[in-house]
């Protein structure tokens, strides 16, 4: 009877892990290149002296969804998406670099291109900075522009954009991604943007509904399963208990 609790108990417990991860990927639905978060569910036998029959189950992280998200026009010459697969490098807040497809940009008051978060956008040789009071194009390549004036535009960096295979990615929790080793990926020059784009999050928010209702019917399985795992130590302790 044990060994049912200790199913029903795990898998209530990793039911509420999976319906966080499930919420976390609804409240970012409108987040700008964001890549949803995928989870599942792993058999654990429990190890000690007299417990080689009990298995746990646990909820794993599975890494995340690929998949690319919509591409929408804004017309503003910070913003860029990038075309298939590839990612924009920036600097994450411990300082290493660090991998997202969050690609609306803006200056900070020094001229240095960064996200829209506040992270550093990482380019060439370094942190990209513009020429106060200067317009800002960005070509298909990641080349940054500006322009002041009526002087010729001259090119003032060069967005890292890197393409590692997708097994070698982990998304870390801060959002971004990182390589497995924490070394950086080289650059890819065969990686295209496109200027005046945005793209979205790949969430979609009707199968991700779909996804919570199912996680909360599992979970009130399993506890309808603890319920009557303790109903029938309650007639077994009656039936075997002494008979007045």
């Amino acid at each position: 009877m044990d060994r049912l609790i200790y199913t029903a108990m795990s898998g209530a417990k990793a039911t509420l892990q999976r319906q966080d991860a499930i919420a976390h990927n609804l409240a970012n639905a409108n987040t700008p290149g964001f890549r949803s978060d995928l989870s599942a569910y792993r058999a654990v036998p429990v190890q000690g002296e007299g417990a080689a029959t009990r298995v746990v189950a646990l909820e794993a992280s599975a890494g995340f969804d690929a998949t690319p998200g919509s591409v929408t026009q804004t017309g503003r010459t910070l913003d860029v998406a990038v075309r298939g697969d590839g990612w924009i490098a920036v600097q994450g807040l411990d300082g290493r670099e660090a991998y997202s497809r969050a690609g609306s940009f803006e200056l900070s008051a020094d001229g240095t291109l960064q996200t829209r978060s506040g992270l550093t956008v990482l380019g060439d040789g370094g942190p990209i900075v513009v020429p106060p009071d200067s317009r800002v194009d960005i070509g298909q390549d990641g080349t940054v522009s500006a322009k002041s004036g009526s002087t010729p535009p001259v090119v003032v960096g060069q967005i890292k954009l890197v393409n590692p295979p997708a097994g070698e990615l982990r998304k870390r929790p801060d959002g971004l991604v990182r390589t497995l080793d924490g070394e950086p990926a080289p650059a890819d020059p065969n990686v295209r943007v496109a200027s005046g784009a945005l793209e979205g999050s790949n969430v979609n928010p009707v199968g991700t509904m779909i996804e919570m209702i199912a996680a909360a019917r599992q979970f009130e399985m399993q506890m309808k399963m603890l319920q009557a795992v303790d109903g029938n130590d309650q007639r077994a302790a009656r039936l075997l208990g002494p008979q007045g």
